[in-house]
């Protein structure tokens, strides 16, 4: 019996046969290339000789998938018995995509799919290795979704192909709700956001990836920041800073120029006898070489090292977006130098670290367990051990984990936890990577016990992954509307009458700022109630005292709240009170009627 993930995958994949199947019914002249199954749903790439698709042109192949489907056809498998025929078969059919994978594939048991209608009849086969769902009666909901150009194998040398992008699920409900899903997620697209609520940007003149963190997001990033080194601190790391760049030999040593050179920035050198340097994309190197500048025994283990630490890593113009992916970004980076024996105790008080913080922003997540990929560095036997201890940490506190098979850094095992926002998308954010290899490369010791002179285990370990990333899931997570311990202002000022009530206003302005509150009193001519509006809605500040003649008198405040409207009147003193609890216990105190 297949688990619900691998019948989805199966019906997505089936569906994305019938949505080819369509698409020939509807243009004969088309070619098909790949149609797999996705994270979210499948695509189908196609080149179709003088058709540009749009979204009309997907309602009908919708229509036609419809038909298809009530038809209640059949999938059959079917081992190719002849595979050079079966190319040259594809060949003047004109499927020279089809062709080209099964000349690629023909020592691999190659098969094709059948579809075949109640009587037998076959009416369209695809090069698949499958499986697929016995018939068409299985796909309950699906939509077609969007159109993009897609490279053949994603060369751009290659001919531009069209993607139709869709999606199926088990039920229209479910199918709905990820819609819905969907359009929430537009809504709260951080990029829009962060032009709306003036957050941050990004810059032709700078470079794509490279971020401006403009005042009212910096805001966040800094109360963040507080919460970081305190959180450190309290748990027993020391702060470190490093720098930017370093010679390209720091990075020969650390194995990063055999792994990871596509990734890294080089600085031009001017003649030949200058000395390479490299922008760094790590911080890992750094903290090792500060831990080789004293010498340790088993009594200073653990060392807990961590930085809010900056690096660069090249990526792909086109697979830049916002904050979640860029060339330049802080890590809140740790390493860890332990023990064997301390290992599970470390990897437990990490798994603490994050579940404590995540709680704060109410945010769930799930754990994933990557394991030895194909390239990797170091002894087997390590590998072994490692992959070892992050489970035994994991079983031992009785953890859900997913297994990845081969997905590990090439230098050690990794534990990912992905967050869920509040519209239930995951956020892989936190890492905890066990590492043999460095210290053995930079061959770092301790004294143990019995005096001999041996190798720490190494944990690398972020808790937001990067300070970009994270703020980009923040703003769409909150939709912009941090909450009060973050809001770039967490109270904005608003007279009835400017000219009776701006005085008082004027001091309860200072009052709030000796308090160390984020203020915002503006001088505006429009009216009171198009500028509450305009606070609480647009500019999403979480309070908005009002102030008229019975206030002025009475020395309060009418207070208007973000997402509830009027709260009451309360003594200016009083409302800071309370704001201020509200900001200490990061929200889990909230000003109430």
């Amino acid at each position: 019996m297949k688990n619900n993930n691998e019948r989805l995958h199966t019906i997505r994949h089936s569906c994305s046969h019938i949505m080819a199947q369509a698409v020939q019914k509807l243009y004969p002249q088309a070619k098909l290339a790949i149609g797999p199954a996705i994270e979210n749903g499948f695509y189908y790439d196609f080149d179709i000789e003088g058709v540009t698709l749009s979204d009309e042109n997907l309602k009908e192949i919708e229509k036609v998938m419809k038909k298809l489907i009530a038809g209640n056809l059949t999938f059959e498998k079917y081992v190719i018995p002849d595979v050079e025929a079966q190319i040259k078969e594809f060949k003047e059919q004109g499927e020279i995509y089809k062709a080209e994978l099964l000349e690629e594939h023909k020592n691999d048991n190659p098969t094709l799919y059948l579809t075949k209608d109640k009587d037998g009849n076959v009416l369209f086969n695809d090069l698949c290795s499958g499986p697929h769902i016995e018939s068409t009666k299985e796909i309950k909901a699906f939509k077609l979704m969007s159109v993009a150009g897609a490279y053949w194998r994603g060369n751009e040398k290659n001919k531009m192909l069209q993607r139709i992008y869709a999606t199926a699920f088990e039920t229209k409900e479910e199918l709905d709700a990820y819609i819905n899903q969907l359009e929430e997620a537009k809504r709260r697209d951080h990029r829009k956001l962060g032009t709306q609520l003036d957050l941050f940007s990004v810059r032709d003149e700078i470079g794509g990836g490279l971020v401006l963190w403009h005042p009212n997001l910096y805001t966040v990033r800094e109360e963040i920041e507080n919460y970081w080194r305190s959180e450190h601190r309290k748990r027993g790391y020391v702060i470190v800073q490093t720098p930017q760049l370093a010679k390209s030999k720091l990075w020969e040593l650390s194995g990063h120029i055999d792994h990871y050179k596509e990734n890294m920035f080089f600085i031009q050198k001017e003649d030949e006898n200058d000395e390479q340097y490299i922008v760094k994309p790590m911080n890992c190197p750094f903290h090792i070489l500060i831990y080789q500048s004293q010498r340790h025994s088993y009594r200073d283990l653990p060392l807990r090292m961590a930085e809010l630490g900056t690096v660069y890593r090249r990526e792909k113009s086109g697979a830049l977006s916002g904050l979640t992916r860029v060339q330049g970004f802080t890590q809140d980076d740790a390493h860890i130098f332990c023990t064997p024996e301390q290992l599970v105790s470390e990897i437990n008080e990490i798994i603490d670290f994050v579940a404590d913080t995540m709680k704060i922003f109410k945010m769930d997540f799930e754990v994933e367990l990557s394991t030895r990929p194909e390239s990797y560095v170091g002894d087997l036997k390590n590998w072994e051990l490692a992959e070892a201890g992050l489970r035994e940490a994991m079983d031992k506190r009785g953890m859900k984990y997913e297994i990845n098979e081969g997905d590990g850094a090439f230098y050690g095992p990794k534990i990912d936890f992905k967050v869920k926002d509040a519209i239930g998308r995951t956020w892989q954010c936190a890492t905890i990577q066990l590492d043999f290899n460095l210290p053995e490369r930079f061959e770092i010791k301790y004294q143990d016990k019995d005096g001999a002179l041996k190798t720490p285990v190494m944990l690398h370990r972020v808790i937001f992954g990067s300070m970009e990333r994270f703020h980009g899931i923040l703003i769409e997570h909150y939709a912009g509307a941090f909450p009060t311990w973050l809001a770039p202002h967490q109270v904005a000022l608003v007279p009835i009458s400017s000219e009776k009530h701006n005085d008082y206003l004027e001091n309860v302005y200072k009052k709030l700022r000796e308090n160390n509150i984020r203020v915002i009193f503006e001088d505006k001519s429009e009216s009171m109630n198009y500028r509450i509006r305009d606070y609480l809605q647009n500019k999403k500040v979480p309070y908005v005292l009002v102030a008229g003649d019975k206030e002025v008198e009475a020395n309060t405040v009418a207070i208007r709240k973000r997402g509830v409207g009027q709260i009451g009147v309360m003594s200016v003193d009083e409302f800071i009170e309370k704001i201020k609890e509200e900001i200490n216990s990061k929200g889990a105190v909230e000003i109430k009627e």
